[in-house]
C-alpha cells in the first residue's frame, strides 16, 4: 500500500472529519453523491459481499459503481476468505476507489454464521491473515470497521487497533456496541474514547450520532480523528453542513446552527432528480418513498405522511405529497425520534 495515499486519505479526514457511514440498501452511488453535495466528507459504500464478487454476480459489481462526484470514496467489503477479499478489493481499486474498508462489525446472523462481519472479532489470527494479503497487494489504503467486541465480556477493540496498526491499516472505525447488543442500548462512547487514547492508529467513532451538536461534541470529547454518521443523515440530510459549521466555529456550546442553503422542499426535489437519473421507475419509487419517511421522522403528521406515501400510486404522486408536506409543516417542531425502530440498523 502506498503510504503517500494513506496520508492523503487522512488529510481529507482532517479537512472534514464527518464521514457518511456505510448502510445496507441506502449508501449506493446516487445517495452518496447526494450526501456529498450536502457536505459529507468521506463517503463509504454499503457493505458488499466478496463471495458475491467471486461468483461473478453482476448485482455485486453494480454495487461497486462509482461516480466522479463522490470522491474520496471507500468500497466496503465483507467476507471471511483472504483470497476472495483480495480479488474484490483489487477490482474496486481498478474502478478507482480511494480506499477499501473491511467490515468486521456487521451483526447480521447470515453474515456472522459464515465467519464474516463481527465473527472475525473472535478470530484475530484470521483477521491478521486478511490484513497481510490485502495490504501487501493493494496500492490504495485499507481501513476497517469494527464493533467494541463480540460481547460485553470480550471487548477487544484495543487489541484489534494494535493489530491493524502493526499490519499497515490506515484507520479503524468503531461502532460503540458489541455484536451481542445488535442495535439495542446505547453506543459506548466512553469505551471508544478509552480505545482512542491507547491506540497509535487513527480512530473514527460511530453510533447514535443524530445531531450536528453530538457529532462535534463526540469529536472534541473523545479525541477521535473522525465521526461516522449513519441514520443521523437519514433524519437530517443537512447534518454534515451543520456539523462542519459548528466544527469550524470551534464553539459547540452556543448551539449555533447554520442556515441551510436550501429548503426541505428543494431538498426533496434535489433527491428525486438525483435518483431519477440513476434508477428504474420501480426502484425510484421504492427508494424515494423510503427516504421521505426517514426525512419526515419526528415532524408533526409524519405518521400520516408515511401512510399516504405507501398508499400512493407511482413516484409522481409520492413527490407531490412529500413537497406539500414539507411546505406546510413547522420545521421547528421536530421531536426526538432517536429510537424509531425503522431507523435502527443497516450498518456495522
Amino acid at each position: 500500500m502506498s503510504n503517500k495515499k494513506s496520508l492523503e486519505l487522512l488529510s481529507f479526514l482532517q479537512n472534514n472529519p464527518f464521514v457518511l457511514a456505510p448502510m445496507a440498501a441506502i449508501t449506493d452511488c446516487p445517495f452518496r453523491v447526494f450526501m456529498k453535495s450536502l457536505g459529507a466528507g468521506i463517503v463509504v459504500s454499503e457493505l458488499i459481499s466478496a463471495s458475491g464478487f467471486e461468483h461473478n454476480s453482476q448485482k455485486t459489481k453494480d454495487l461497486m459503481r462509482l461516480s466522479s462526484k463522490e470522491f474520496p470514496v471507500g468500497i466496503q467489503l465483507f467476507g471471511e476468505d483472504p483470497f476472495s477479499l483480495l480479488s474484490a478489493a483489487l477490482y474496486a481499486q481498478e474502478l478507482g476507489a480511494t480506499f477499501i474498508d473491511l467490515n468486521f462489525g456487521c451483526p447480521v446472523p447470515k453474515v456472522v454464521k459464515k465467519g464474516a462481519g463481527s465473527a472475525l472479532l473472535k478470530d484475530l489470527p484470521r483477521m491478521k491473515s486478511i490484513f497481510r494479503h490485502l495490504v501487501k497487494d493493494l496500492s490504495i489504503p485499507l481501513t476497517i470497521k469494527i464493533r467494541t467486541g463480540w460481547d460485553h465480556q470480550s471487548k477487544n477493540a484495543h487489541e484489534v487497533c494494535q493489530l491493524a496498526y502493526d499490519e499497515g491499516v490506515t484507520w479503524v472505525g468503531i461502532h460503540g456496541r458489541t455484536r451481542s447488543q445488535g442495535y439495542e442500548g446505547l453506543a459506548d462512547w466512553n469505551y471508544i474514547q478509552e480505545v482512542k487514547e491507547k491506540s497509535s492508529i487513527p480512530v473514527i467513532g460511530n453510533g447514535d450520532v443524530v445531531t450536528a451538536q453530538q457529532a462535534v461534541s463526540y469529536l472534541k470529547k473523545t479525541g477521535c480523528d473522525g465521526i461516522m454518521i449513519g441514520r443521523g443523515a437519514l433524519k437530517n440530510p443537512f447534518i454534515f453542513q451543520e456539523a462542519m459549521s459548528l466544527f469550524n466555529q470551534k464553539d459547540i456550546e452556543s448551539g449555533y446552527k447554520k442556515q441551510n442553503s436550501m429548503t426541505y422542499s428543494e431538498l426533496v426535489l434535489s433527491l428525486y432528480e438525483a435518483f431519477q437519473s440513476e434508477y428504474s421507475e420501480k426502484l425510484l419509487e421504492i427508494q424515494f418513498k423510503k427516504m421521505m419517511v426517514w426525512f419526515a421522522t419526528g415532524f408533526p403528521y409524519a405518521a400520516q405522511l408515511r401512510k399516504q406515501l405507501f398508499q400512493s400510486q407511482g413516484v409522481a404522486e409520492a413527490l407531490s405529497l412529500a413537497i406539500d408536506f414539507f411546505q406546510k409543516i413547522d420545521l421547528s417542531r421536530r421531536e426526538n425520534s432517536n429510537n424509531e425502530g425503522f431507523l435502527m440498523g443497516g450498518h456495522g
